[in-house]
């Protein structure tokens, strides 16, 4: 019998062997989660960036988008599609954007502010998303899927992380403080 159905523990293995297999650590993800973050929060700290990627990686959904956006990617480097869209996924072409609707399915896992979270990593391209973005761009390389899912795990860590520092700071708000104050000042 094959096995469809993984713990959250394996899927998080398998997606960190995936995206190491191509190059991508969870460090590297969480380091642009982190340079997100930190114009936002004095309080953010790395390990709570790592800790949002790897969460974010034993999502089931997420688990989905990592193993496919893969497997696309590398079949395009074999050259297994047929007709056009061979060379639409292999050349990355701009108007193409699913692999965008990907990423924003995945950043979506955490609102529209993981949305534009996402959409600002995917302009700016910085870190591990620069690195692959370019790497895709020479013969034989494709990165159209991962350099967008990638991004979007970030997003979506980014996003996390100023949820939980918000949480943190609702809870040890011993002042009594409501948004209606936040308003006046």
């Amino acid at each position: 019998m094959k096995k469809i159905v993984y713990t959250r523990e394996e899927m998080l293995k398998l997606n960190k062997d995936s995206l190491l297999s191509r190059g991508v650590t969870i460090e590297s993800i969480a380091e642009i989660a982190f340079h997100q973050q930190k114009r936002y929060s004095s309080e953010i700290t790395f390990d709570l960036c790592v800790e949002s990627v790897e969460k974010i990686l034993s999502l089931r959904d997420i688990f989905h988008h990592v193993q496919l956006s893969i497997e696309i990617d590398k079949i395009a480097e074999k050259g297994l599609f047929e007709g056009p869209i061979q060379d639409v996924i292999s050349e990355d072409l701009g108007l193409f954007g699913i692999d965008e609707t990907l990423g924003l399915d995945v950043a979506g896992t955490y609102g529209t502010i993981g949305q534009t979270n996402f959409g600002d990593i995917d302009v700016n391209k910085s870190g591990i998303v620069k690195v692959l973005n370019d790497e895709g761009k020479k013969t034989g390389v494709c990165h159209t899927f991962l350099d967008d899912i990638v991004g979007a795990i970030a997003a979506a860590a980014s996003t996390r992380v100023a949820q939980v520092l918000n949480e943190y700071d609702a809870k040890n708000n011993d002042k009594g403080t409501t948004i209606f104050d936040l308003m006046e000042e």
